[in-house]
């Protein structure tokens, strides 16, 4: 009897841990991945062939549970978008300046095509890099053509300089411009700040620094408040325009190394703070930024910049702000476990991840290799990490109001078998509307709880949700729930339906 009854509970044991190994997927979670043009995947490709490799992306992403999208879209002061203050961008058309034809709008068509898959859609800029070494021609619509005197050349490459008022200006214009005509989810800056320091060249802000040098002695300093206001401003210019959108960073992974600051990581390479001048924990505990995705490139055991000791740093030191991690996925799959050199490193830098609570989610570096399966990242995003739906991460400093809950939940019978059935909710402002809903399914006898993952059948924008009908001899509890803008989620609508 004993040993039944030990059986017994081992058996349970067992059950239990499957399930909550289940259940640690989360429910709320960023999952992003950065789509670049760049590298030139797109220069010169024609319209329609450009736009069905979009949408295979962007299926496959989906399928593999992305549920967030950074699209560059002004890699230069060039716009793969329609702009009244710059160029068409070479890396869309080959050349700079010239229109796509046919005619189209690619960040237009991203957005649609993102918000139909329930996909978050971050416009990605460079604010201060004009021209990159492979540019050899410059559009007369360019900005630098307009005021040479405000730009520097640096490395082969030309840089708004930071130090000019006029500069901040400009580029919260070009953010307000964007936010005000699409419609954007956020607007997010990678780690191109003041450019990475080139051996043995001088970065020649002389002049801007003479006449706007605000009684700063020291150089770093006013180069660090001068991206400072950047950083703000842009912040303020998205909450005037549109309070919902919200505004990200990728900086480069590494803060600053313990040598120069005894707050700094133990780590010894390129440094925000000390290099490229941006200050990112200001910008994080002074809420200036609504999210923070340090680029963690490096593997776990990097003797210079080691993953494990970053993430850890950045969990601990960060956290004021949503707190995401930038994955590099051929690196991670390019190098081996410590503990079992036979696997990849994935499965170790996710379990990290989802153990430290002040950090949200991650985004992969690049899509496409996550679209390719390289060394099979896809798949264990699909059959693991990723098994189960997940929504991106509220932002209550924004707004902690949920909408209120879908009215009329019912079923009806269609040539297409039962269909569950709902209204939206009524709104008094933007910030209050439902823009998209949930749909859980329970067992008869099983208790209801939101945060399961597991329970999840559909995050969609319709308002209505097909079922699954096999005889009608089960009992079913639906449960349908509306999200805002910024992930709100109502209250629940339940509904008992036997399939």
């Amino acid at each position: 009897m004993r040993v039944k009854t030990l059986f017994l509970l081992l058996l349970l044991f067992a059950f239990n841990t499957s399930i909550n190994a289940q259940e640690f997927i989360p429910k709320h979670e960023f999952r992003g991945a950065w789509i670049q043009c760049v590298n030139g995947q797109f220069q010169g490709m024609a319209s329609e062939e450009m736009q069905k490799m979009l949408i295979s992306q962007l299926d496959n992403l989906k399928a593999a549970g992305i549920n967030a999208i950074i699209f560059q879209v002004r890699p230069e002061a060039d716009a793969l978008y329609n702009s009244s203050f710059e160029p068409w961008s070479r890396y869309l058309t080959g050349v700079q300046g010239k229109k796509p034809s046919p005619y189209w709008d690619p960040m237009q068509f991203m957005i649609d095509e993102c918000h139909k898959r329930c996909m978050e859609f971050h416009a990605w800029i460079n604010p201060y890099r004009a021209k990159t070494k492979g540019t050899t021609a410059l559009s007369p619509m360019h900005p630098y053509n307009k005021n040479p005197e405000k730009f520097i050349s640096y490395g082969g490459q030309l840089f708004f300089d930071p130090g000019y008022p006029e500069n901040i200006k400009y580029i919260c214009k070009i953010v307000k411009d964007i936010v005000d005509r699409y419609d954007v989810d956020a607007i997010h800056m990678d780690d191109y700040f003041y450019p990475y320091p080139v051996p043995g060249e001088y970065l020649n802000d002389d002049i801007s620094f003479a006449r706007y040098g605000r009684g700063y002695g020291d150089r770093g300093d006013w180069r660090r408040d001068n991206v400072n206001m950047l950083i703000k401003e842009v912040h303020e210019t998205i909450r005037s325009s549109k309070p919902w959108v919200k505004f990200g960073v990728s900086p480069f992974g590494i803060y600053r190394n313990k040598k120069s600051s005894p707050n700094g990581s133990e780590t010894n390479g390129l440094q925000n703070y000390d290099d490229l001048y941006a200050d990112v924990l200001m910008w994080v505990n002074n809420g200036w930024v609504d999210y923070n995705i340090p680029q963690i490139y490096w593997e776990i055991g990097n003797k210079a910049a080691d993953y494990d000791i970053l993430t850890r740093w950045w969990a601990k030191n960060a956290a004021a702000r949503p707190l995401y991690i930038g994955q590099d996925v051929l690196r991670t799959v390019g190098k081996a476990d410590l503990n079992n050199p036979n696997i990849h490193q994935m499965d170790a830098k996710m379990k990290l991840q989802r153990s430290l609570s002040t950090i949200q989610g991650s985004c992969q570096w690049y899509a496409a290799a996550v679209v390719e399966n390289a060394g099979g990242y896809r798949d264990m995003l699909v059959n693991n990490y990723h098994k189960y739906p997940a929504i991106p991460p509220t932002s209550p400093f924004m707004d902690d109001k949920a909408p209120a809950k879908v009215k009329k939940a019912k079923v009806i019978w269609t040539s297409d078998g039962p269909v569950l059935f709902w209204k939206a909710p009524n709104a008094k402002s933007e910030m209050d509307k439902a823009v998209r809903y949930v749909v859980y399914r329970f067992a008869k006898d099983e208790k209801v709880e939101l945060n399961r993952a597991s329970k999840i059948v559909a995050i969609t924008n319709d308002t209505f949700y097909n079922l699954p009908y096999s005889g009608g001899n089960i009992k079913y509890k639906y449960v349908v729930t509306a999200l805002d803008r910024l992930h709100n989620e109502s209250k629940a609508v339940k509904k008992n339906i036997k399939l």
